[in-house]
């Protein structure tokens, strides 16, 4: 695989103009999910240095998602978009993070030691491509740029079974720390846009429960169907399979 990484970038790069390229990645197609992989992996490093909160975070990769599920990869850079994303997801979650802070992380990323940019030509040509991608992206959503995420029903749903077991056995076991980290993971992935987020959450808690063997009291109904009443067995079998899907395709990135 040609292994294309920030190196292969510089911050002039990212000032393209979008093509005349219409139509939405619809169909599977592995260079381009390992694209937005990467991209993801991007804001997500991003979103860490610029002490974004995880749902700002989350917001940033599903308005991306979004974005390229309207357009080619082709037609736009999509490190710019991810760019747009942080910051206009900064605006949508009461985080605001500045265009310079943005510009400024993302060019050590592409830069790995470099000084910050100067405020010249480079940079504010720069900057005027960060606002111009955003608004581009605002009318390509049609302003619709709320989401629900699966956070809450995550936190909901680890309090529910937190009581059903041993508070010692629970606390021996990281599954509140697991089921967060693969929830984070799924943003790398468009799985995030194709599956319901009560959904989500009920998988990532499933998963982290049965890797470290934690049984839950039996009853009439399953646990996961207690907490949520239109899952199906089938539904956190997909989920959980498009997460392991992105897991092969990172192992590709290394």
């Amino acid at each position: 695989m040609d292994m294309e990484g920030p190196s292969a970038y510089s911050t002039a790069s990212l000032r393209v103009a979008g093509r005349r390229d219409s139509g939405g990645d619809i169909e599977a197609d592995p260079s381009r999910d390992t694209k937005h992989f990467r991209v993801c992996r991007f804001i997500m490093e991003t979103g860490v240095k610029l002490c974004m909160r995880s749902v700002p975070m989350a917001t940033a990769c599903v308005l991306y998602h979004r974005f390229f599920e309207r357009v080619s990869i082709h037609a736009y850079e999509p490190y710019l978009v991810a760019m747009s994303c942080v910051y206009l997801a900064g605006k949508v979650e009461e985080q605001h993070i500045r265009t310079r802070d943005i510009i400024n992380v993302s060019h050590r990323y592409f830069n790995s030691g470099s000084t910050p940019l100067e405020c010249d030509k480079e940079f504010w040509d720069l900057r005027d491509s960060v606002v111009q991608c955003e608004l581009l992206i605002l009318r390509q959503l049609n302003f619709q740029v709320s989401f629900e995420h699966p956070h809450k029903y995550l936190l909901h749903y680890l309090l529910s079974v937190k009581s059903l077991v041993n508070r010692h056995a629970w606390s021996r076991t990281p599954v509140a720390e697991t089921s967060w980290a693969l929830l984070r993971d799924c943003y790398h992935g468009a799985m995030v846009i194709r599956h319901r987020p009560q959904h989500i959450a009920i998988a990532m808690l499933y998963l982290a429960l049965n890797s470290y063997g934690v049984e839950l009291p039996a009853g009439e109904r399953e646990w996961w169907q207690v907490l949520c009443d239109d899952v199906m067995k089938a539904d956190i079998d997909a989920v959980i399979a498009d997460l392991l899907q992105l897991y092969d395709m990172e192992a590709k990135c290394i």
